[in-house]
């Protein structure tokens, strides 16, 4: 699939290269050029960005609502949307590869871009006892697994969505002082709510009755779980692209929650369930999401939900899987 992809997005370059060549392309934020211009790649950083700037910029995000993230490919307005805005956030890691052939295509000296892997600490990506290891699956040709990727899912963790926050909120500040103030004074508002989403996490936490849960899905919540002392099983790591798990993983999850009297078996959002329904029906346990908030429904999304709407429903799920 590389290859493809590579030569797939060679292919898409040059066709924004060409298409640029000889007439002027309409900003991104066309009809409101006095406006700052923000891309965001996925829905963290897009939610953060316009919770931030209100109406005093253009926030675009480039993954569709509802879609896969993880097989996102960018468009020709796509680039061009990158190409002309101010500020420019990605995630960074495996996944984010595709960033650094658009960028290198282009002019970046007069923009702003954030990586959210360089917000908070990288950790690398994790097999836990019973999870299915996608790399010892496709080994290198060498014969030897290949060396676990950073996780890329930095924004899981309450404590590490402050630190993107303040990031996108001093850049934005930087990049438009005359709007500096309120970006600063809804930055100071929106790190509060965040502050409040982490009080109540520790809180179910600290009074809870076990620590440990569990998911028929990958786990993209390894930041979560570090930030509050949790432990948890999970059919595959977070940026895992299979779907469909081997029997001797759905046997130890199955024998884990069965040992443990584990009341919840997790999904993620955008997930078929079928993993977590076969799990329930074996074992009892009540089927609940777990949103990582990678990306939203195009339902939540038209409805106005954001990342602190998304994170405080985990709360209850939460408290449920811990009681």
């Amino acid at each position: 699939m590389k290859p493809i992809l590579s030569i797939a997005l060679a292919a898409l370059l040059a066709a924004v290269m060409f298409t640029g060549c000889g007439e002027t392309t309409a900003p991104a934020n066309a009809g409101n050029s006095d406006k700052l211009s923000v891309v965001a790649t996925i829905f963290p950083p897009y939610d953060f960005t316009r919770q931030i700037t209100g109406n005093k910029a253009d926030v675009a995000m480039l993954l569709p609502p509802g879609s896969e993230s993880h097989s996102f490919e960018p468009t020709p307005q796509d680039v061009i949307k990158i190409k002309n805005c101010n500020v420019f956030i990605h995630v960074g890691g495996e996944y984010d590869k595709w960033v650094n052939k658009v960028l290198s295509s282009m002019d970046t000296s007069k923009m702003k871009i954030i990586t959210l892997m360089d917000c908070a600490e990288a950790v690398k990506e994790e097999i836990v006892e019973g999870m299915q290891d996608e790399e010892e699956a496709h080994a290198s040709v060498s014969g030897e697994p290949e060396e676990p990727e950073n996780d890329e899912h930095v924004w899981t963790s309450p404590r590490n969505a402050k630190l993107i926050v303040q990031r996108i909120s001093d850049t934005l500040c930087e990049v438009d002082a005359a709007n500096s103030h309120t970006y600063k004074r809804n930055a100071t508002a929106y790190l509060a709510g965040l502050d409040e989403l982490d009080a109540k996490f520790q809180a179910v936490v600290d009074n809870a009755a076990r620590k440990t849960i569990v998911f028929g899905d990958r786990f993209p919540f390894r930041y979560f779980a570090d930030a509050y002392g949790l432990d948890y099983f999970a059919a595959f790591p977070g940026c895992a692209t299979e779907t469909e798990a081997s029997a001797a993983t759905v046997k130890f999850l199955i024998d884990k929650i069965n040992a443990e009297k584990i009341p919840v078996v997790f999904h993620i959002e955008l997930s078929n369930e079928k993993m977590a329904n076969a799990i329930s029906e074996t074992t009892g346990a009540k089927v609940r999401l777990l949103h990582a908030c990678h990306n939203i429904s195009k339902a939540d999304f038209q409805a106005g939900k954001g990342y602190l709407d998304l994170m405080t429903s985990n709360v209850e799920a939460l408290k449920e899987a811990l009681d």
